[in-house]
């Protein structure tokens, strides 16, 4: 009960969600979608939101970054098809993975020796996908290499290649690079036909790249931002949202917050809101950002601290204790993107949401 009391709460629209999903899968078609779930859904619940997918079928199956986000989601009930995104260390990893039926990603040789260790230890078949290095510049074997861990894995007969893919570094700013990884990634998936390989699910593309370029799908693509609407032409899902707590009247030359980082140049109504750094509401927005309050929008005054922010509400008449306030999302005709929040503080969309921390309890909605 205690977690339900404070206003300030994360709703999650599962229309949204659902309508994004729906369209990707339009979209891609052939290929599946991937819904990547990571980093907690990108802060927007990994647990309900895959649940959703996978009873209505809107997704092949799911992306996560580690072996503990599959995990909970295999425990929470889910049994699609799960990819664990990430590199795995130590050994052990590999073995609770294939206990739970993960699919893991092999970037080495030295990872494709230790998955079928694991495997052969357990005395149970591991599945994988390999990861090409084609120009991201993170994790992923380079062609030759792609292909000895290919023939290594084969060879074990203790371990299942299920796919090959890349991960493209700017679909969304450099469309010639992205040419040439995809040149790359294409010239890998022919010589591995042509060693004999069947039946592999090859992936390459993003949200960005799912949408706006074609070739980039292949059999499968993975999309995390768009399912949460925050590319164009999808709904966003989540409103970051909370409730005056206090309000005050100040007289000109007030000081407001941390540091004297406001002085009010007039009388003014501020408003106390309980959000702030310690919910991932970002420093960065002291004397920059808006919240929404009465339909209209009220500038943040003084330094944004870890549990409040003050606002300004001199223009909003009906503004009282108990009067909602709007963060992220809309409320009226009015609304704050994570793209707006995203350029104030100088970053992207994804850690904008992301970045809302767990304290914040996400309700959903349809």
């Amino acid at each position: 009960m205690a977690t339900t009391l404070r206003p300030t709460v994360a709703e999650i629209r599962l229309s949204a969600v659902r309508k994004n999903l729906q369209k990707l899968k339009r979209t891609a078609a052939p290929a599946r979608v991937l819904f990547v779930v990571k980093a907690n859904a990108y802060g927007h619940g990994a647990l309900p939101l895959a649940r959703l997918a996978e009873r209505e079928a809107l997704c092949w199956g799911f992306g996560v970054s580690s072996v503990e986000e599959g995990l909970a989601l295999r425990e929470s009930g889910v049994i699609s098809p799960v990819l664990v995104l990430g590199s795995l260390y130590p050994f052990e990893s590999f073995v609770e993975a294939i206990n739970a039926d993960l699919m893991v990603t092999i970037a080495s040789l030295d990872a494709a020796r230790q998955v079928t260790a694991a495997a052969k230890e357990l005395g149970k078949k591991a599945v994988c996908h390999i990861k090409l290095e084609t120009g991201m510049g993170r994790i992923g074997a380079r062609r030759p290499s792609v292909l000895k861990i290919y023939d290594e894995l084969e060879g074990s007969g203790a371990v299942a290649v299920a796919g090959m893919y890349t991960h493209l570094s700017s679909a969304d700013t450099d469309p010639a690079y992205t040419a040439e990884q995809l040149g790359f990634f294409g010239e890998t998936v022919k010589e591995l036909k042509e060693r004999g390989a069947r039946g592999l699910t090859f992936h390459a593309a993003n949200s960005c790249a799912a949408v706006n370029i074609p070739a980039s799908r292949f059999d499968m693509v993975r999309c995390g931002i768009a399912a949460y609407g925050l590319a164009d032409g999808f709904e966003p899902a989540m409103t970051l949202k909370t409730k005056i707590v206090f309000i005050k009247n100040v007289r000109e030359g007030a000081f407001i917050s941390y540091n004297k980082s406001f002085r009010a140049d007039r009388p003014m109504k501020i408003a106390t809101i309980p959000a702030g750094y310690g919910d991932g509401y970002l420093r960065r927005f002291s004397n920059k950002a808006d919240v929404l309050i009465g339909g209209r929008r009220c500038r943040v005054l003084g330094n944004v601290t870890m549990d409040m922010t003050m606002v300004d509400v001199t223009a909003v008449k009906d503004a009282a204790v108990g009067s909602e306030a709007v963060l992220l999302g809309r409320q009226g005709t009015e609304e704050i993107t994570a793209q707006e929040l995203a350029d104030i503080a100088g970053t992207i969309t994804y850690e904008i949401v992301t970045l809302v921390s767990g304290r914040v309890p996400r309700v959903y909605a349809e």
